[in-house]
Formats: structure tokens, sequence, C-alpha cells
């Protein structure tokens, strides 16, 4: 290679590097909401049962976990997913009743869900809406812990300051 590709080749890979650096700065920037903002701590209070809406939804914590802007505020996000009511069908890996359709979409639930685990993101399952709707404890994935009832934990976790999202 000529010394002059080189040296073209140099600039367009610093540019390139900087543009993204510059970038992700001006992401976390365009939030007025987290200006000031110290620390995330924030409760998911899952309720939906649909598999498609659920994946999306999920889909999206997680990238919300992931995100630039929230992660100019804190490296490691504080989120708390508590999944109650219809959403806690979605979590046995029995999947009777669904169409094949929804049982792709559930497995697509349940990598994402390994995935956020794997993340530090902690889950929750309401068993008095698991056993409201029959799901068994022993379908339920060990990623997710059990509480007896989910609306204590959401007490809880937002008599220590964490905001309250609700995915109905």
């Amino acid at each position: 290679m000529n010394i002059k590709f080189k040296a073209k080749l140099s600039v367009i890979l610093l540019s390139t590097c900087l543009l993204l650096i510059f970038t992700a700065f001006a992401t976390a920037g365009d939030y007025k909401a987290l200006k000031d903002v110290q620390s995330v701590k924030t409760i998911f209070d899952f309720r939906d049962g649909n598999p498609e809406y659920a994946l999306v939804h999920i889909k999206l914590l997680h990238d919300t976990y992931k995100d630039n802007a929230i992660r100019a505020v804190t490296e490691k996000p504080d989120f708390v997913v508590v999944f109650m009511a219809g959403s806690v069908n979605l979590l046995s890996n029995s999947r009777e009743g669904f169409s094949p359709e929804q049982k792709k979409m559930l497995e697509e639930m349940d990598t994402v869900i390994e995935a956020m685990a794997k993340d530090g993101i902690q889950m929750e399952i309401c068993m008095f809406a698991a056993n409201f709707f029959g799901v068994a404890p022993e379908t339920i994935s060990p990623l997710i812990s059990r509480v007896d009832n989910g609306w204590i934990s959401s007490i809880g976790y937002q008599a220590k300051g964490y905001t309250l999202i609700p995915v109905y």
C-alpha cells in the first residue's frame, strides 16, 4: 500500500471512531428528563399476557436497560421485572393452548429473559397469579424468583425509591 492510501484510510478510521463516540454522547444528552439524574432504579409491573405484545415489551425493556442514555446516567441501572396477572402464563415451559406462531414468540421471549438475567436484571413472578392461572411452579424458569404476592414486591421496591413502569 502506498503512503497516501494509508493516510486516507487512517483519517477515515479516525473520523468514524470519533463520529461513533460523539453519537453516543449526543444520544445520552437527548433526554432532558435525565438531566441531573444520579441513578436509575426501576420496577416494571409486567402484566401483558398477549405473547406478541409481551415479546415487544420484553425486548423494549431489555433495550432500555442497554440504552446509551441510561448508561450515561449509570453504568449498571437497577431494573426489576415483576410478572403478574396474565403474563405468568407466558413464563411456563408448558406451552399448551398456544398456537405454533405464539410458541415461537414465547421461545424468543425465553431467549430475551435469559439475556436479561445474564445482564443482571432481576425478575420475579407473582405466585398468587401463577396459582390463579394454574401455572405449575416447576414449569417456571429458575432465572425468575418466586414471590408470594407481586403487589408486596412492588410496594417494597417503590418504598426504596424505584420508579414504577406499568407494562399492560
